[in-house]
């Protein structure tokens, strides 16, 4: 049975309405002729520049992206990264901490490019600054570009409170971005928090990064998830040909975890400090085939393998099968673990 005029309106409208709330346009399905999206869900007269994007469920300017420079990633992501908007960037691990931040500081860069000297703001708390650390000044401004001037830290005693300064700054249009930095999944950062932090970023049209180092993937109010490892170096390129043994451009592994537009995939680039772009890997050998440490004088091959070897030495054939010894070593042969601990 054909839905009515009012039904299909009353439809139209709450979508719009639940557009409004997330931060996106509903997709044109059904919409009545001549009545196209605008920007703010209502149906006015659009501008001859905006862009709908059917699979993301979204509309947004061509402008409103961050291309991340790699055309494979950016079509995956439709586009890039949003500018006005939550993103998360996740580490598996505690020791992925140095990829995440090195990733963040690589978007850092090709954000104040266009950002025409305003600073960004890196809001973390004690225990990940302890854990993780800060980036190196000579580092930010070698590698990246970055003025040391340009990057502020705030540092928060707690998880509310750097939660609380994240809010506060995400509405700044004195900030180029904003980076939040957590540990974890605590349960203040619930779907409730990234709600607010996607909306405070959306009204100020400033990007939000939130790193999140050794997460799980759970439910939070960002349109694009990204998880990054680090990835083997290459050698370095010379003009012949690469140098054994030595140590190229910094590289990552990027997989989408979530995206507007539902496509997933994994990517590895590199970062060049030269041009402060990104560039993609694709079919390069990334085995080193010379050893990291080299071998002790005398020794010609690495150590045996191990099971081969055994903590003491096997049974004799007459004490196999022995009610004295129940096929165990003799007591000063015992295993270490079955002696007492020494305290200090």
């Amino acid at each position: 049975m054909a839905i009515s005029a009012v039904a299909r309106e009353t439809v139209f409208a709450l979508r719009r309405q639940i557009a409004k709330i997330e931060g996106t346009l509903p997709e044109r399905l059904q919409a009545p002729a001549g009545a196209p999206l605008d920007t703010d869900g209502s149906a006015d007269a659009a501008p001859s520049d905006l862009t709908i994007v059917r699979r993301g469920l979204a509309a947004a300017l061509p402008d409103a992206f961050l291309p991340v420079g790699v055309e494979r990633l950016d079509a995956a992501l439709g586009g890039g990264l949003p500018k006005a908007a939550l993103s998360e960037i996740h580490g598996l691990e505690t020791r992925e901490a140095g990829a995440v931040a090195g990733f963040a500081l690589s978007l850092t860069s090709l954000i104040l490019k266009q950002a025409h000297g305003l600073p960004v703001l890196w809001i973390g708390t004690t225990e990940i600054f302890r854990e993780a650390g800060f980036p190196y000044a000579r580092g930010l401004q070698a590698s990246f570009g970055i003025a040391p001037e340009q990057l502020l830290f705030s540092e928060a005693p707690k998880l509310v409170d750097a939660l609380w300064v994240a809010e506060e700054a995400a509405r700044m249009t004195a900030l180029a971005a904003v980076i939040l930095e957590i540990r974890g999944n605590p349960q203040r950062l619930d779907l409730t928090a990234t709600r607010r932090l996607h909306a405070r970023a959306a009204s100020a049209g400033r990007p939000v990064f939130l790193l999140r180092q050794a997460a799980e993937p759970e439910p939070t109010a960002a349109p694009v998830r990204l998880i990054v490892s680090s990835a083997p170096a290459v050698p370095r390129v010379t003009v012949a040909g690469p140098l054994a043994g030595s140590i190229g451009r910094p590289a990552f592994t990027i997989a989408i975890g979530k995206s507007r537009t539902a496509l997933p995939g994994q990517f590895t680039l590199e970062w060049n400090p030269d041009e402060r772009a990104f560039d993609e890997r694709r079919g390069q050998r990334t085995e080193n085939s010379v050893p990291v440490v080299s071998l002790p004088r005398g020794r010609k091959d690495p150590a045996a393998a191990s099971g081969a070897v055994l903590a003491f030495p096997a049974p004799r054939s007459s004490d196999v099968g022995s009610s004295a010894t129940g096929g165990q070593p003799p007591p000063g042969q015992r295993a270490a673990h079955f002696g007492p601990r020494r305290a200090g």
